[in-house]
């Protein structure tokens, strides 16, 4: 593979980028992750997990345990010289640990296995950045649910100290007991499980009981039309196909008239939405004493779209929520003004959207009240073809989008990784199923180099590679294979290795180097005491913004009937084949 390589990147006169170094990995390592200051590297492999010195690449400390097997880890600062770390492992427990002091404790069993005849299995598990909250995705005898945790951190870094100072007390134990705080979870999310209703009066749409009524319907009805079809195409006399919903969650920082009542950079609210929903719905994570964690809990905020989701991505400050579409469409929500940004139509006919990304921007404004009119939202949008698109929306502006790539005719040259490198501007790092790694500049829609490994290994499991991007140290992470038709006695003999690749360094990223700030970017928003004083300046900057809206008001409806348009036409040269 690498003699291929060599042989394309010479007739296309394409540049290599030299491999910076390796080590051996622990047996069957599964994920690794980078904190956010980028001095650790977590990995989660058999019989636990592990933290490792991202610049010496020396293991500084492990958590083990027999018969386990970690297949899904996350890090996060939680203080000074304190992470975070959320596991799932393969039996579908997640746990929580803390790196404290160059040894891991765990500090909170999420899911405890009491009944194997009711086993919890965790989907998904997610901690915000900063450690504040963890948001886990539950499945358990055909139910599906979203469950939001609180952490308490302040507790944990009083009991972390208290462990640390016992081992350091004379004759003390390897294992120190600790009565760790637990968790408090904040809010139990489920599907939406509304009957239909239909709208006698028109008017009734206004209210908001009946308009969020009519879109959570709509949601169960469009459900139970998949399920429907999914079990009538099973041939086999009593089967069915029904698959459980699931759910995809994004933690939403302060934003737009919300008064924070939290730590500064701490969420306040999730995004949630399930597939085969139209719905997008926001639900703060602060709520009253007297709410209970199993009462049923309303959104705060619903945002209807006209078409299914089929996937979404929030920029780093959570302004901007993007979401793919049906029919090729996709809808930014800004969450400053709620409400959204022209829709544009992609054109994606022969291949629904698979995954998407922000490409990272936080406008920057003195004047607040043009954040409503003037910011733009760049995305990469990945459709299950192979093809890519980028896509720029914004107000007062005409949407663009442009194809990439072309479609693949090889299997092999599917993408399996498409993303956004931070500190390179333009620069996206593309994994195809083939084992090729190569960096492509976005607006030239030309490949900037290869990334090669050695001859003695291949990408482990090219489809779901593991691997890192540390955007501090401006590095690649990705674990490779060896080659079964090289020797076994070559250098790294027959053990998984970590590949490193800087990228600060070569002359051709030079230009496309840039600096990043330490943490997600904040709306300067005026902080508001009350709600009059909320109204008040909302009222203020919507009329000083009035002559771009009604520009931006203009063009998309404009954009809305050629999207009409364009859409009855797809239909019709569907139905027509």
């Amino acid at each position: 593979m690498e003699a291929a390589y060599k042989t394309e990147t010479l007739r296309k006169k394409i540049p290599t980028l030299e491999l910076s170094g390796e080590t051996q990995l622990p047996e069957s390592t599964n994920c690794m992750a980078c904190s956010e200051d980028g001095r650790y590297l977590s990995l989660g492999h058999s019989q636990g997990l592990s933290v490792w010195c991202a610049s010496s690449l020396i293991c500084i400390a492990e958590w083990l345990q027999d018969r386990l097997e970690v297949t899904s880890i996350q890090i996060t600062s939680m203080a000074e010289k304190v992470y975070l770390l959320g596991t799932v492992d393969d039996m579908g427990v997640a746990r929580v640990f803390a790196y404290h002091c160059e040894r891991i404790h765990l500090l909170s069993v999420i899911n405890i296995m009491e009944n194997i005849n009711t086993r919890i299995i965790c989907l998904t598990f997610e901690l915000s950045e900063g450690g504040g909250y963890g948001a886990a995705s539950f499945s358990c005898n055909g139910s599906v649910w979203l469950e939001v945790c609180h952490f308490p951190s302040e507790a944990w870094l009083k009991e972390l100290e208290i462990a640390e100072s016992k081992k350091q007390e004379p004759n003390s134990s390897e294992d120190v007991d600790v009565n760790w705080s637990p968790v408090a979870v904040v809010i139990k999310i489920k599907p939406p499980r509304i009957p239909g209703t239909t709208l006698d009066d028109p008017l009734e749409v206004l209210q908001m009981p009946a308009f969020f009524t009519n879109c959570l319907a709509l949601d169960v009805i469009t459900s139970s039309s998949h399920q429907w079809d999914e079990q009538s195409s099973d041939t086999d006399v009593g089967k069915t196909n029904e698959s459980p919903r699931r759910c995809t969650q994004h933690f939403l920082l302060p934003c737009g008239f919300i008064k924070p009542n939290s730590q500064p950079g701490f969420p306040i609210a999730v995004g949630v939405w399930w597939s085969g929903s139209h719905n997008l719905f926001q639900y703060l994570l602060q709520k009253n004493p007297k709410n209970k964690a199993d009462v049923e809990p309303v959104p705060d905020v619903l945002w209807p779209n006209a078409k299914e989701i089929l996937c979404s991505a929030v920029s780093r400050c959570t302004r901007y929520v993007a979401l793919g579409l049906e029919d090729g469409l996709v809808c930014v929500w800004d969450r400053q003004s709620a409400s959204p940004l022209p829709v544009v139509s992609v054109s994606a006919a022969d291949s629904a959207f698979c995954r998407m990304q922000i490409v990272d921007y936080c406008p920057k404004s003195a004047d607040d009240s043009q954040t409503f009119t003037a910011a733009k939202v760049s995305l990469l949008v990945l459709c299950k073809s192979g093809v890519i698109h980028t896509v720029t929306t914004g107000r007062g502006g005409q949407p663009c989008t442009a194809q990439l790539n072309e479609r693949p005719n090889d299997s092999g040259e599917l993408q399996t990784v498409t993303a956004s490198v931070r500190f390179l501007q333009s620069l996206l790092l593309v994994v195809q199923r083939n084992g090729k790694i190569f960096l492509q500049d976005v607006i030239k829609k030309t490949i900037v180099c290869f990334l090669i490994l050695p001859a003695t290994h291949l990408i482990a499991s090219p489809c779901t590679p593991v691997y890192v991007l540390d955007t501090k140290q401006q590095t690649l992470f990705i674990k490779g294979d060896p080659e079964l038709s090289c020797n076994a006695s070559s250098k790294g003999g027959s053990q998984s290795q970590l590949f490193i690749f800087h990228f600060g360094e070569p002359d051709i990223f030079k230009k496309n180097i840039v600096s990043l700030p330490d943490s997600p970017g904040q709306q300067n928003t005026p902080s508001c005491a009350t709600l009059e004083e909320s109204c008040s300046l909302y009222l203020q900057q919507r009329a000083l913004s009035v002559d771009e809206r009604h520009k931006a008001i203009t063009q998309t409806w404009k954009q809305l009937q050629e999207t009409a348009v364009a859409v009855e036409q797809r239909h019709s040269r569907a139905a027509a084949s």
